[in-house]
């Protein structure tokens, strides 16, 4: 049989490949909810599947680690500093300030500067560093928003208010006189009364009222007495002339009858 075939043809036939052609007569295959497999097919998957061990449930990549905050050296000195300042200085003033151009917050610093006061300004946790376990610890509560301080070796609360009311975006929030915490409404009552110089004047002068008072009233009855004596004697004075007058009369009218 293989003699009949030529062997040109023969090799053409074995080194052809058969041609296949698949066709599907179903419908497209749904890739999110695919088909049940064969009850014994399914058995097979579920043996062969493969099983990891679990991880354990303690470590979890979302979880927080703890963080040692490193406090910076820096912050403890400007703290040191602010204690300074509040401890050192007879008046302090406590102001809210709010958006405020570099320029004019430099044109107030040369106003307060001009007037031997220093403006500064701190952040909340240096201000907390400075005063907490301390005799300021109250004015902590002030500074949850942006605040500035003014620093000044004198109390010239009137000079301080002078000067802030050309700058609007400073709000008074409250002041310390003297180691004294006051409001607003004290810490203006106290711009308003005199200074030290004046009240010890009028001091002075109450002093003096009261002593000289004292003396007069020490010599209001010697001085009475005196009075009514020499009314007294001024009426005998009178009384005596008065009586004298009528006999110097009529002597005269009895030296001119006789003429």
């Amino acid at each position: 049989m293989s003699q009949l075939i030529k062997p040109e043809l023969f090799h053409q036939l074995k080194r052809s490949n058969p041609l296949l052609q698949f066709q599907r007569f179903r419908a497209k295959i749904n890739i999110q909810r695919p088909r049940q497999p064969h009850y014994e097919r399914a058995r097979v998957i579920a043996v062969t599947t493969p099983r990891y061990p679990e991880p354990p449930k303690t470590t979890n990549c979302f979880e927080k680690k703890s963080r040692t905050v490193q406090e910076n050296p820096y912050n403890d000195i400007i703290a040191r500093e602010v204690y300074n300042w509040l401890n050192n200085s007879k008046m302090v003033g406590i102001f809210h300030i709010n958006s405020i151009k570099s320029d004019d917050y430099f044109d107030a610093r040369v106003l307060l500067h001009k007037q031997n006061m220093q403006l500064k300004q701190y952040g909340q946790k240096i201000i907390r560093k400075a005063v907490e376990g301390n005799r300021f610890e109250a004015i902590l509560p002030l500074f949850d928003a942006q605040t500035c301080l003014v620093f000044s070796p004198e109390p010239r609360v009137s000079q301080l208010l002078k000067i802030t009311r050309k700058i609007p975006q400073m709000l008074l929030l409250a002041g310390i006189v003297d180691d004294t915490l006051l409001s607003r409404n004290e810490f203006m009552q106290y711009a308003q009364m005199p200074g030290l110089q004046s009240a010890q004047a009028e001091l002075v002068q109450t002093l003096n009222m009261a002593g000289a008072t004292l003396v007069q009233n020490l010599e209001a009855h010697q001085k009475n007495f005196v009075n009514i004596l020499d009314v007294y004697a001024k009426s005998d004075s009178e009384s005596s002339d008065a009586a004298s007058k009528p006999a110097a009369t009529s002597t005269t009218n009895s030296e001119e009858s006789k003429n």
